[in-house]
Formats: C-alpha cells, structure tokens, sequence
C-alpha cells in the first residue's frame, strides 16, 4: 500500500521514469567514444585525447568550438526524438496504452542522451559507471540537468552550485554528499516534484495527438520538434556558461604553461 502511495507523488513517479529511461538501450552515452566522435573534426588529435584524458575546458578547446558541437549534437538528438515520436503516433487511438508510455520513455531517454553529450562537452565528468545501475548522484545531476531543461530557476541555481564545488576541487566525479544529502538535494527532490508533474501533462499532451492516426504521426513528431529543441538549447546555454566550460588558463597543446598555476595546470604538468 505504502508503494502505491509513494508512487502517486510527483517526484517518485519523475525518479521511475527516469530510472526506466536510463536502462533503454543506447541512452547511455559512453564520454571517451562520445568525445572523440564529436570533436575529431574540429579538434587536433592531442586536443581530443586531451578532452578525454582530463576535460576539453582542460585541453583548452575553445568555448566557440564547443558551442559548435553542441549544436550538431542537438540537432541530430533533435531529428531522431521527432522521427520515433512521429513513428509512436501512426497506430491511432486503438493503440494509446501502449504507445503513450512507450514514446514518454524514448522521448525522456533522449533527453538524458543530450543532457548528457552537453555535460561531457562542457566537462562535467563520467556521469555512469560500466554496467552499473543509475546511482543517486547521477540521478540528481540528471533531475536537475532536466529541471534546467524545462526551465526552473532553482535548477539553474543548484547546478551552477555542483559545478562550483567540482571547479574548486578540480574534481573528477560528481559531489556524492551534496547530490544525495547536502545542500542540493532538497532542491533536487523540489525539481523532481514539479518535473512529474510536467511529465503528467506531456503525457496527457501526447494522448490527445496520438488519437487520430497518420494526423496524430505529424501533430506527435512537430510537438516533440517544438519542445525538444529549445529545451536543449536552454541546457546548453547554462553549462556554457559555467566557470567549469571555460579553457583553463595557460594552456598549450603538447604541455601546460602554469599561468596562475593553478590545481588543473599544476596536474597537467609532463602529459
């Protein structure tokens, strides 16, 4: 009974989709073959192996180069998410208890596909370990990466605030206490709450297309188009402009120059 009732609160039905999405096949994105993939032709290969070894904010790629790769990734997450959105409505009303959750799961999976090449991107780190299931620091970051996504300012806040702690610390994981128990975490749990509900509407929004087939195939695909994008776009925006994008100072392809010889150049140092 107590399951039941968990499971009618906004934030644990938002953690189940979420949970349900992440083990979809091929919404994990792998960051070294992500990486490399999407910068080898606009980066030299020392940059890209730098990228991957440390953070492409450490390998000195430029935020303008990035920003490029941001939007091709967008764009292709973009086109995929309509194409199986619009695929989901051919089959008409008959089908909607099946192909509603179905295209909630993809669509969320594709959102956590973008959230998280515009992570690595960006340089936040591994967000999944091999083979292992969503962990409760990566299941925050990636409530509040959606929470961003869809526009909440506390959101903003509390991810600005985890990537403040990763900077200073030059760090190479996640927060775990901050994400799980600390400051962030209420946050994180009033994120999740107003994203079941969104979910909840988007859902009901999806039915409503999908009741005519064909018709609904257009009206699914163009809807997914229209949010899919800008919300994106919004992510991007933010973990752009976050002091743990931004090139490290002094540094040069081959070797590092310790300009304010700070932690990431002092660490960079014979590589």
């Amino acid at each position: 009974m107590s399951t039941s009732k968990d499971m009618e609160n906004p934030d644990t039905r938002f953690s189940a989709l979420l949970g349900s999405a992440a083990r979809l096949p091929g919404v994990r994105i792998d960051r070294a073959s992500y990486l490399r993939r999407a910068l080898a032709r606009h980066c030299s290969e020392a940059e890209v192996r730098r990228a991957i070894e440390l953070s492409p904010a450490a390998a000195g790629i430029p935020l303008a180069v990035l920003d490029r790769v941001a939007d091709e990734s967008i764009t292709y997450e973009t086109a995929k998410a309509s194409a199986l959105s619009a695929a989901a409505g051919m089959p008409g009303v008959l089908a909607l208890p099946a192909t509603v959750p179905a295209d909630l799961a993809q669509y969320t999976g594709h959102v956590l596909r973008i959230a998280q090449k515009l992570a690595y991107l960006y340089s936040w780190p591994d967000l999944f370990a091999e083979d292992a299931d969503l962990d409760d620091a990566t299941r925050s970051v990636l409530t509040l990466f959606v929470g961003v996504m869809f526009g909440t300012q506390s959101a903003n806040a509390a991810v600005g605030k985890v990537a403040t702690m990763m900077s200073r610390e030059v760090a190479r994981k996640l927060p775990q206490r901050a994400l799980t128990q600390g400051v962030v975490y209420p946050v994180v749990k009033k994120v999740a709450g107003y994203l079941g509900v969104e979910m909840t509407k988007q859902t009901f929004a999806k039915s409503v297309s999908k009741a005519i087939p064909v018709v609904g195939a257009v009206v699914s695909g163009g809807l997914t188009l229209a949010t899919f994008r800008p919300m994106a776009k919004r992510l991007k925006r933010h973990l752009s402009g976050l002091d743990l994008a931004k090139p490290a100072p002094g540094v040069v392809i081959g070797e590092v120059v310790a300009v304010h010889d700070s932690p990431v150049t002092r660490r960079g140092r014979g590589l």
